[in-house]
């Protein structure tokens, strides 16, 4: 039998029933780190924590300290917290070689009685083709959600922001879903180690595990059928869903949610670059009239940017990269902007940053994901996401308060030439460019980067 029946077929989706007053949603990141700390503090049975990293900051600091008190407080507490094995044993880029986050996490271990694991997910042997971009904390029965990592300016501790999504459910049947797969896919496997206990394994000693530990990852799935009650398709539910490399599950969802659309479609990204997969229905829907809104970070809000006066680095060309995408599809779009029918928005506020991604399907799908739908998201990286299913339109007001806040810091493109082209970009930054396009190697930096 197959699984996918057609390409706006949504009804193989094990949804888990909810509760519309279990469901809130949180606007700022000032407001998710004080409430993340908070459910620490007040935890009783068990802390799962997955992000990219957990970074050596204010932040940071901030977190360990709230979860070694909390394993202080109750022993028995059941604490993981798991991070991409690459990430956590370098510095940050264009930073001096060092120890990474690893190093730190042992030093805090050593001065602590209390235990607080901290595990590295190796999704490939290297980090420019895989990391662990799994995103969700589970704390007792409550999941909260964000594409956002464990640093200062995703947690808004100093100055500046990175604007996110944040979501938080109490449902014990989504909870022990998501901590079950932890367990089972995940810390179960010989290519995982912890990463707060002196001599890691090299990744080249661990190579073949780590392969096999991808080829596993590739049919791993979330178990939805641990609900006493049977989903009734006509109430508010919520389906996790995971995937990694081409053609995985998650992938397919997000290209049928975008199949079945009828009325309107708003996508949150980024990194303007779509895998082809996404911008085929896009298309289609545009055909079939249905209205879109895709809202993106202006290239200063681009967590890559740096200021043309500031010393030129190679990385900093990816967000002249993304809006040389973004200027080509409103080019090509431009009869769907002028009518109304497709709008696009640039998000910046002052210099802080933006990172939102997620889609709003008619008035009855919200996905809430860290894919940050581009070709590495569907290629390579380990991805999930939460999706709500809304046909009696419960959260209504809570989607519309969300899309206000978020828009509220946006403006509207309404002529492709209102973005910049090669031509008024820095010196460095056209030259690069220039050479990328000439040798083709702008396509292999769509796909991995």
């Amino acid at each position: 039998m197959r699984l996918f029946k057609s390409a706006s077929d949504l009804t193989h989706l094990n949804g888990i029933p909810l509760q519309a007053d279990a469901v809130h949603t949180l606007h700022t990141a000032a407001d998710y780190r004080s409430t993340l700390l908070a459910k620490i503090a007040q935890a009783k049975h068990r802390i799962y924590l997955c992000s990219l990293y957990l970074q050596n900051d204010e932040a940071g600091a901030e977190i360990m300290q709230a979860l070694y008190a909390a394993k202080k407080a109750r022993p028995e507490l059941d604490i993981a917290v798991l991070v991409d094995w690459h990430r956590a044993q370098r510095g940050l880029i264009g930073a001096a070689k060092s120890g990474g986050n690893a190093a730190w996490y042992q030093e805090i271990s050593k001065a602590h009685a209390y235990t607080v694991p901290l595990y590295g997910i190796p999704v490939q042997t290297r980090e420019l083709f895989g990391v662990l971009h799994l995103k969700g904390f589970v704390i007792d029965d409550e999941v909260i959600y964000s594409g956002a990592s464990l640093n200062n300016v995703y947690l808004h501790k100093q100055d500046k922001y990175r604007h996110d999504r944040y979501l938080l459910i109490h449902n014990k049947v989504l909870a022990n879903s998501m901590v079950q797969f932890v367990r089972e896919h995940l810390l179960s496997a010989a290519a995982v180690h912890r990463l707060d206990m002196p001599e890691i394994p090299a990744t080249r000693s661990i190579r073949r595990e780590i392969k096999q530990f991808r080829g596993r990852l590739k049919s791993a799935r979330y178990d939805c059928n641990l609900a006493e009650q049977e989903h009734d398709r006509h109430g508010l539910s919520v389906t996790p869903l995971v995937g990694v490399g081409k053609n995985n599950p998650l992938n397919k969802v997000i290209c049928q949610l975008l199949a079945a659309s009828k009325t309107q479609i708003t996508i949150c990204t980024p990194y303007f670059n779509f895998p082809l997969a996404v911008t085929r229905e896009i298309n289609r829907a545009l055909k079939r009239g249905v209205r879109i809104c895709i809202i993106v970070g202006d290239k200063t809000a681009n967590d890559f940017f740096i200021p043309p006066e500031e010393p030129f680095k190679v990385i900093a060309a990816l967000p002249y990269l993304y809006e040389v995408n973004l200027r080509r599809f409103a080019k090509s779009h431009q009869a769907d902007i002028s009518s109304g029918q497709l709008q696009l928005r640039l998000w910046k506020d002052d210099d802080n940053t933006y990172h939102l991604k997620g889609m709003w399907i008619d008035q009855d799908y919200a996905l809430m994901t860290g894919n940050n739908l581009n070709p590495r998201a569907f290629r390579l990286d380990l991805e999930n996401a939460l999706l709500i299913h809304d046909p009696q339109h419960e959260l209504q007001q809570q989607r519309q308060d969300e899309l206000k806040s978020i828009m509220e810091k946006t403006a509207v493109i309404t002529h492709y030439q209102e973005l910049e082209k090669n031509t008024d970009y820095p010196d460095p930054v056209r030259k690069l460019l220039g050479r990328l396009s000439g040798t083709r190697l702008d396509r292999l930096a769509y796909r991995v980067l």
